[in-house]
């Protein structure tokens, strides 16, 4: 297929030390998720990608992808898009609060900055409607030369993807409400058309005048005749659908795992885009040597011959929240991190979290978490330069502050607690009298992982796999040129997130090392995880890269 190419391309291909060999455990993702879909006057669908920022056109036929906003580049976090009529995209920056206007030649410029999880928008007959997406949200009208916007509603449970239909009234969705809904565009009480769905989170319409929706909880495609209420299940592709659009009668849907499918009759489906990871983040494996990845919104267990399987996601009962840190604590528990500020124990089987810390007081940027020696879950905060410790009792202990952006943890065999400080490019052991040097000269290290007495560090800034002695005496650069951290050249504007669904989010490497020697790495660049083996049995002072 043409334009198969993933969405990240490093300066150069993997280099490795001698005698290690690379697997891509899951191949790169072609998109950073996807989320709003629009028709473009040139027949290719936009996508939005709010992880990314990025949004790219797509020609479902032949599977080729153009960027049309890149990453680090004047809009952030978008999430829903439509044109204007004077073929200009406008587009609204969720966790920002903006709704932006590209033009033909690439030039942004800001519409209205003021409107917190704008979300949902819609051109109808010149005229420009816009949603937020949060608890509270508002419905507006926006003045097209940046005046005031005229409010429709406000207080509502998380609007999102709307439409006006061909009875001329604007149609959205609620995903706090579950259910659909219909004002005059020039004002009005608002009717409900639908009820107890699936999470609907868009609205469009099809050539019949029926409304067309995703439900991001069930994954269904439903139609819905707004003229009697009767619905069809179109088909049932994942949880995790996002968005829709039409291309000459024949319908594509979005999911947050960037997957783009072409809905076919009869329930059939067809993927244009395959589903991908959107980061990965954390990676962490159990005490039967299985890995499991964090990916944000989604939690992956990967199985051999089988891949990776979803063990829970955004709307899966007992989730979290949007997940960075991740550690195995046995029993098919995990105790993660959260993007908004808590510490938790997690149980997907049971669909149950504990949250044992950060509950009333939300830590500042958790990143890495481990578990030591006696069962204390110890986790660093990013936003404060602090690693803490919180027993199963819920009391927080702070083991070390002063860091210098501290983003992973591991533990030693003999209990040594070590912590990377992204900001100076060091490894730390935390001890009773402060930080002692570990493994310096690196630029921005992140995820750690220890095995046999050797320490593995992720570099992403300089992309590179690192295996050290903890006693100091050797190194060996075991990776170059991995798929880690921004692009080259590319500085990405922070993602500010919007509770519920998400705290501030930002690039995490991940690594851990499991049992057979195999050393796995978070490709967050690229949406890939590697598999690195040591095929001479294990000697990591071997074989360092020129």
């Amino acid at each position: 297929m043409a334009g198969a190419k993933a969405r990240y391309t490093g300066a150069a291909p993997v280099g490795l030390a001698g005698g290690w060999s690379l697997e891509r455990l899951a191949p790169p993702s072609r998109l950073f998720g996807a989320n709003g879909l629009r028709t473009g006057p040139d027949g290719r669908v936009y996508v939005a990608q709010v992880a990314g920022s990025q949004i790219s056109a797509l020609d479902v036929d032949t599977g080729d992808l153009e960027t049309i906003s890149a990453q680090g580049g004047d809009v952030v976090a978008p999430d829903d898009v439509d044109f204007g009529p004077e073929g200009d995209l406008y587009i609204t920056e969720y966790y920002d609060g903006r709704v932006s206007v590209r033009g033909a030649d690439g030039a942004s410029r800001v519409l209205r900055d003021d409107l917190p999880g704008a979300n949902g928008i819609t051109f109808h007959q010149g005229r420009l409607f816009v949603n937020e997406c949060r608890i509270g949200g508002r419905l507006m009208e926006l003045d097209l030369n940046g005046g005031a916007p005229r409010v429709l509603l406000e207080n509502l449970p998380m609007p999102n993807a709307m439409e006006v239909g061909p009875d001329g009234m604007l149609y959205y969705p609620t995903l706090g409400g579950n259910d659909i809904w219909r004002i005059d565009p020039d004002g009005g009480e608002p009717e409900r058309v639908a009820a107890d769905l699936g999470v609907p989170d868009a609205v469009k319409f099809d050539s019949a005048g029926r409304i067309v929706s995703t439900q991001v909880g069930s994954g269904e495609v439903l139609r819905i005749d707004p003229r009697n209420g009767e619905r069809t299940v179109l088909a049932t592709v994942a949880p995790g659908l996002d968005n829709l659009t039409f291309v000459d009668g024949r319908l594509f849907v979005s999911g947050f795992t960037g997957q783009i499918t072409e809905i076919l009759g009869g329930g059939r489906t067809r993927a244009v885009l395959p589903e991908g990871l959107t980061w990965p983040l954390d990676l962490t494996i159990d005490a039967g040597g299985v890995l499991h990845v964090a990916d944000g919104t989604y939690f992956h267990r990967f199985t051999p011959g089988t891949g990776l399987e979803v063990l829970g996601m955004l709307f899966s009962p007992g989730w979290p929240g949007y997940i960075r840190g991740a550690a195995a604590v046995g029993q098919g528990a995990f105790a993660v991190t959260t993007s908004n500020g808590q510490i938790a124990r997690w149980t997907p089987a049971r669909g149950e979290h504990q949250v044992l810390a950060g509950e009333s007081e939300p830590f500042d940027q958790l990143y890495g978490i481990a578990v030591g020696p006696g069962g204390d879950v110890v986790a660093a905060e990013l936003g404060t330069g602090r690693v803490v410790s919180v027993r199963a009792t819920g009391e927080v202990t702070t083991l070390a502050s002063g860091l210098d952006r501290p983003m992973g943890v591991a533990f030693a065999a003999d209990g040594t607690c070590l912590v990377s400080e992204s900001g100076v490019g060091r490894v730390v052991s935390i001890t009773g009298t402060g930080p002692v040097t570990v493994l310096d000269g690196l630029a921005t290290p992140q995820g750690l992982a220890v095995r046999a007495g050797t320490l593995f560090v992720v570099d992403a800034e300089t992309k590179t796999l690192t295996a050290a002695s903890l006693d100091g005496r050797s190194r060996t650069t075991i990776a170059r040129d991995l798929p880690v951290g921004p692009p080259p050249g590319v500085d990405p504007k922070p993602l500010k997130g919007l509770p519920p669904f998400s705290g501030p989010q930002g690039l995490f490497a991940g690594v851990a090392a499991g049992p057979d020697g195999t050393v796995y790495v978070s490709g967050d660049a690229e949406g890939s995880v590697l598999a690195l083996r040591d095929l001479r049995g294990g000697d990591h002072r071997k074989g360092d890269l020129a």
